[in-house]
């Protein structure tokens, strides 16, 4: 009996340090992330194609490391899943159509409101922009747009493969996999604070309107983030978090403000209203598992997994 409980005491004491092991290799990655963009010194702004290209060398680098420290976690904590770890992060065949396709337009209708918005004021460009999305063409001059191609490719790849593929994973087996939507999205948002630095070298604000900027932009990409570790959980897929964050960057935040001095306001609120009735109500049948396959991430939940 003594013995038992000495066994049971070591299972848990064993457990609370995987846990804590857990968090610290989670925000290991969120520090060499955001590290990596200040490894080049350079006092040129960030928008600068030389400073970009820089960034994007070092993130990438940064992605391509991450399963590593997801294969050595599982190896210390004795985690054992019948799939590769590539697999394990969302990179994987099964549903991969469905999970390209049904999160995006997922997150495109609960875009409708500021989709009719800018078909309303300028329909003309609002076309452009939709054939523009649909073009090949558009998309190989992305690539070489350096600016583009941070914002539509190299960051919403790299931040979903980090933040989401890698640290979910991890906190699954110690949070379950509801907690850990909720867990994992606060180091993204903590990792995108360091935009003070930058705003703070370029003396254009005072440090109060950088920190307000600062905190509405955590706060905005924690929820999308939280927004982001769902799908990844429920489709088992890392595709279609990175393509809604592309599209979300291509689109920014929602401006309701805007609407409401808007001429037409009663149509655009009623558009803004209607996409996101329409998203909660397709939330959890556009994400069933039924289309996407099994997602390997589940297996890893302590007890029966209450969102995959």
């Amino acid at each position: 009996m003594v013995e038992s409980e000495h066994f049971l005491t070591r299972q848990v004491e064993h457990a609370h340090i995987r846990c804590w092991v857990c968090v610290l290799c989670c925000l290991l990655l969120t520090c060499v992330y955001v590290g990596s963009l200040y490894v080049w010194r350079s006092s040129l702004p960030r928008d600068h194609p030389s400073v970009i290209k820089r960034r994007c060398v070092s993130v990438l680098l940064v992605s391509a490391l991450s399963p590593t420290v997801v294969t050595s976690w599982a190896h210390w904590a004795d985690v054992r899943v019948g799939v590769s770890v590539w697999e394990l992060m969302g990179v994987r065949l099964e549903g991969l159509l469905p999970a390209t396709v049904l999160p995006l337009l997922l997150t495109m209708v609960f875009y409708l409101g500021p989709l009719v918005h800018s078909a309303i004021d300028d329909p003309r460009g609002f076309i452009e922009e939709l054939h523009c999305a649909l073009n090949v063409q558009w998309w190989r001059e992305c690539v070489r747009d350096v600016v583009c191609l941070r914002n539509q490719v190299v960051a919403p790849v790299t931040e979903e493969l980090v933040f989401r593929g890698a640290m979910l994973p991890m906190l699954v087996p110690c949070t379950g996999p509801t907690a850990a939507i909720f867990i994992a999205p606060l180091f993204f948002g903590v990792a995108h604070f360091h935009h003070v630095i930058a705003q703070r070298h370029q003396h254009k604000s005072t440090m109060s309107e950088i920190l307000l900027v600062a905190g509405m932009q955590v706060l905005y990409t924690t929820v999308f983030g939280t927004y982001s570790a769902f799908l990844f959980m429920r489709t088992g897929h890392i595709v279609g978090p990175v393509m809604c964050h592309s599209f979300c960057n291509s689109r920014g935040l929602p401006d309701l403000s805007s609407a409401l001095q808007h001429p037409q306001r009663a149509a655009l609120l009623f558009s803004y209203l209607t996409g996101v009735l329409l998203f909660l109500l397709l939330l959890f049948p556009l994400t069933d598992p039924f289309f996407y396959g099994a997602a390997p991430i589940c297996s890893l939940a302590p007890s029966s997994p209450s969102v995959c």
